[in-house]
């Protein structure tokens, strides 16, 4: 196994990218469909059957995704409706996500004056085999790299006006509803010039599950949103230069007991142990460095920030499996346009660079 994730590129027209993306992944887009169908405990029909149920929002909602998709599938040599499974998900069965932990710096906090943002990406240890490093240049939208898996068109990145977003699930909240899926908007996050137009975007989409984003934008102005099937719910660094958050809510009226009992019993430790170290190390100085050393801080072993597999029936094995480890973490330098992706933990692993 490599120690590093591959690197697929893809640019052009929408079909384009998404002939060329399911060219380069198509082993890893098949391996994720038949892990789907093992998780869910579906057939492929049946999965195909759930995912064209979607297809009317898809068409309603980001219609200009429908021939990447459909490329996808030429691509990668498999039905139209496999490749939009793969943009659903778990969706198809309402599965829960995982865990991660999540930070975004202000520019008035780090050493270059720039905005660094990332997270580690927690769930079960066997989604590396299927993940990889996604570049792209559309014709008609902004150049973007993310780490993403099994042919999903949007997950965790930047784009070139220095737009950012990462992101956790959430315990409890809003029931889930039949709307949009989160991967597609995760996509369209990234085709925004600003926060501006993120704030926009998701007032606009109704998605059908709750789950929070931190977010960025080139000028330097950084945001949390606790989406939910609700509507978004915003909030800023209040002049803390800074903004952190895990796997529970912090915005009334979902910051409750009852959500905090559907919540990882390790998300409020975690969430506690990022916010100190960013704070401690808050006097306008903090670097890349400083950014990989938080995520690989061990506080709360094996349940941390990184986050290495744990005994069945352990911490919080309830929701995500005790085999759920860190197997990727992420930084964005949104003044370099740099994305830097660890596979693994990052306590042992190797950061690289990906420029837009």
């Amino acid at each position: 196994m490599s120690d590093t994730f591959p690197v697929v590129e893809a640019s052009g027209s929408r079909r384009n990218l998404g002939v060329q993306h399911g060219e380069q992944a198509r082993e890893r887009i098949c391996g994720f469909l038949d892990f789907l169908a093992a998780s869910l405990g579906l057939s492929r029909d049946q999965i195909r059957t759930r995912a064209l149920r979607f297809l009317p929002l898809f068409q309603s909602a980001c219609p200009h995704l429908i021939p990447e998709i459909k490329g996808l599938a030429g691509g990668a040599s498999i039905e139209f409706a496999d490749a939009l499974a793969v943009q659903i998900r778990g969706e198809l069965g309402q599965l829960n996500e995982g865990g991660c932990t999540t930070f975004v710096i202000s520019g008035s906090g780090t050493a270059n004056g720039d905005v660094l943002i990332g997270q580690t990406s927690d769930m079960a240890a066997e989604m590396a085999d299927y993940a990889y490093v996604l570049r792209i240049r559309p014709d008609d939208r902004p150049a973007a790299v993310m780490w993403t898996f099994g042919g999903m068109l949007g997950y965790h990145g930047l784009n070139a006006h220095g737009v950012a977003h990462f992101a956790n699930a959430l315990g409890g909240g809003p029931a889930w509803k039949f709307a949009l899926p989160h991967y597609p908007l995760k996509r369209m996050m990234l085709e925004q010039a600003d926060l501006n137009g993120v704030r926009a975007l998701l007032r606009r989409i109704k998605v059908c599950s709750n789950g929070n984003y931190v977010c960025c934008d080139g000028a330097g102005h950084i945001l949390d949103v606790e989406l939910t099937s609700d509507g978004p719910l915003f909030f800023e660094d209040a002049g803390r230069g800074y903004l952190v958050h895990s796997n529970h809510y912090l915005c009334a009226p979902h910051d409750c007991r009852e959500n905090f009992e559907k919540s990882l019993p390790d998300s409020f430790p975690r969430l506690a142990r990022i916010g100190k170290l960013i704070a401690e190390d808050l006097v306008g100085r903090i670097t890349i460095a400083d950014c990989r050393r938080y995520l690989s801080d061990h506080d709360g072993h094996p349940v941390g920030i990184c986050r290495h597999p744990q005994e069945e029936g352990g911490y919080g094995d309830e929701i995500l499996p005790a085999s759920g480890r860190t197997v990727a973490a992420l930084i964005a330098e949104t003044g370099s346009r740099r994305l830097h992706v660890c596979r693994g933990n990052p306590c042992s692993g190797e950061f690289v660079a990906h420029a837009i």
